[in-house]
Formats: C-alpha cells, sequence, structure tokens
C-alpha cells in the first residue's frame, strides 16, 4: 500500500486554491457518510470545518485525495496547567482505502511534529472510531484517554445557542518532546478555541 500512496506535509499557506477545491470535494464525501449536516462545514472551496489547520499531512494515490490529517499548535488548559500541543485534526481516509493500513502511515506528520519542538500532539475522535484508535495505538506512537471531558468553542456565535460545547471524548495523545507520563491529570481539557 505505502508504494501506491505518496504523502505530501505542508503549511496551510503552501496551498493553492485547487488544494482547497479538491480537499474540500474529499471532506464533503467522507463526512457526508456520516449526515448531511458532517459534510456541510466542506461546501464552496473550504478544505477546513472549525479552526483552520497550520499544516497538514496529505495522502495522494493515482485517484486524488487519499487521505489527510491537520495540526495545528495551541495551549489548551488541563486542570490548571496550559499546555502546548498540535492539535490533530481533520482525520480522514478515502472509503476504498479504509482497512488497508494506510492510517498507520500518519505517522508521516510526526517528523515534522518533532521540528515544531511541541511536547505533545493531541486529538479527539468520536466513540464509534475506538476499535480503529486501539489499532492505531498498539504500535506505541500514541496513548487513548476516555474518561476525558473536552470544552472548545463554537465556531461560529448563534443567539440561541451557548459559545461553548463540553464533549465526552476519546482523547488521543502523541508525546514528541517529552514522556507520556509528563502529561497532566486531569478529566477536563479546556480547547479554548475551536475543534480543529
Amino acid at each position: 500500500m505505502s508504494s501506491e500512496v505518496r504523502w505530501k506535509v505542508c503549511w496551510e499557506s503552501e496551498l493553492e486554491l485547487c488544494d482547497h477545491k479538491e480537499l474540500a470535494e474529499f471532506f464533503r464525501t467522507i463526512f457526508a457518510r456520516t449526515g448531511s449536516f458532517n459534510a456541510k462545514p466542506f461546501e464552496s472551496y473550504r478544505s477546513w470545518a472549525g479552526a483552520r489547520p497550520e499544516l497538514r499531512a496529505i495522502a495522494y494515490d493515482s485517484r486524488g485525495v487519499a487521505a489527510h490529517m491537520g495540526a495545528l499548535r495551541r495551549f489548551i488548559r488541563i486542570g490548571d496547567e496550559d499546555v502546548l500541543v498540535a492539535e490533530l485534526g481533520l482525520y480522514g481516509v478515502r472509503h476504498d482505502l479504509e482497512r488497508l493500513g494506510i492510517s498507520h502511515s500518519i505517522s508521516a506528520m510526526y517528523p515534522t511534529l518533532q521540528q515544531l519542538g511541541v511536547p505533545f500532539a493531541f486529538g479527539t475522535v468520536r466513540h464509534a472510531m475506538r476499535s480503529h484508535l486501539e489499532r492505531w495505538c498498539r504500535g506505541g506512537l500514541a496513548t487513548m484517554k476516555s474518561g476525558m471531558r473536552v470544552r472548545s468553542t463554537l465556531r461560529d456565535v448563534f443567539a440561541e445557542l451557548p459559545p461553548t460545547r463540553v464533549e465526552d471524548a476519546l482523547v488521543v495523545v502523541v508525546p514528541v518532546a517529552r514522556q507520556i507520563d509528563e502529561w497532566p491529570s486531569g478529566t477536563l481539557i479546556d480547547r479554548n478555541g475551536p475543534e480543529l
């Protein structure tokens, strides 16, 4: 599989309009499988849903975009401690490539995370992705934490909704410049911004 897929790690400012168009189509297709509402943020040429990533790992094959993961450096708060992380999100794999091991290749971004010098990378996923996440964490690159709540701001402000939401999510932590035992204890993570 890895010989058929080529990875490109790029900064957000390096993407051209045609890249955003191709990525938006990719996200509309993969997220529409979980409901049309999930595909809505990717209308037109928009290739992000909440916070805009600063770095992307994009896999291509002969059919176009095969997989994607975005990253954004930010401080999150766990208990009373602020932690610099690279938040990982906007993860997706084209349906025809699921279960073929392409998700393990997402480690294409790891050397860049090391160059950024962030202590940890972190991301959240739905509980329905638990078995997929457990397989990915088996290699030791990441640790899954359950029983966590994550508070985020909404991307937009609406008169009829509170400006923040708290979700029970599976949290993935990737030690980069620090060891996993240095991750702060606590069950509430405050993103202080929208989800990536």
